[in-house]
């Protein structure tokens, strides 16, 4: 699948229109479902492929995939499954059982972690599991998204020294 046709079939499946409220505390004319795309074996089997691609090439370093829970966990599942590199779980709050955990996964202090995002608006929730991630002593200076809004999330993760790659601009997706 061309990346052209990816695109495409992005848009197909997760583009709505209508009023939406972003997690960023925007509104939208549009939406991208990210759940319609990622359920989707064929379309989460190609972005697997080019998120493991992008981290091998641009991140070679990384030794794990990191993934915010929930939006981003299939997406580093499949990462994983494509480049054979294990993945962590980022939970937005430690669970209170249990382990109390907020990464899920072994890891060990001092390891370079590749984050994994679905669509990025502001940066938000990309630079808080940043943060997590650092707290508990691993590194990350990369992160890739499927699809970038271009609405400032770029530069926020920039100045916490992280660099974005994303698949797809917004505009790729929704003007196709």
């Amino acid at each position: 699948m061309t990346d052209a046709e990816l695109a495409r079939r992005i848009r197909e499946h997760a583009y709505l229109e209508g009023d939406f409220l972003l997690r960023s505390g925007t509104r939208s004319r549009y939406y991208l479902d990210k759940y319609r795309f990622e359920t989707r074996p064929d379309l989460l089997a190609a972005l697997g492929e080019r998120l493991a691609g992008w981290i091998r090439e641009a991140a070679p370093e990384a030794v794990r995939i990191a993934g915010p829970e929930l939006g981003a966990i299939a997406l580093a599942a499949a990462a994983s499954l494509s480049s054979g590199l294990p993945f962590l779980i980022v939970r937005k709050e430690a669970k209170r059982y249990g382990t109390t955990r907020q990464i899920e996964g072994a890891f060990a202090a001092g390891e370079e972690v590749c984050l994994v995002e679905d669509v990025v608006t502001s940066g938000g929730a990309a630079a808080e599991a940043v943060d997590v991630l650092r707290a508990a002593g691993l590194e990350c200076r990369a992160a890739v998204c499927v699809v970038d809004r271009e609405e400032g999330g770029e530069d926020a993760l920039a100045r916490r020294g992280v660099r974005l790659h994303a698949l797809f601009r917004a505009r790729d997706v929704v003007n196709v």
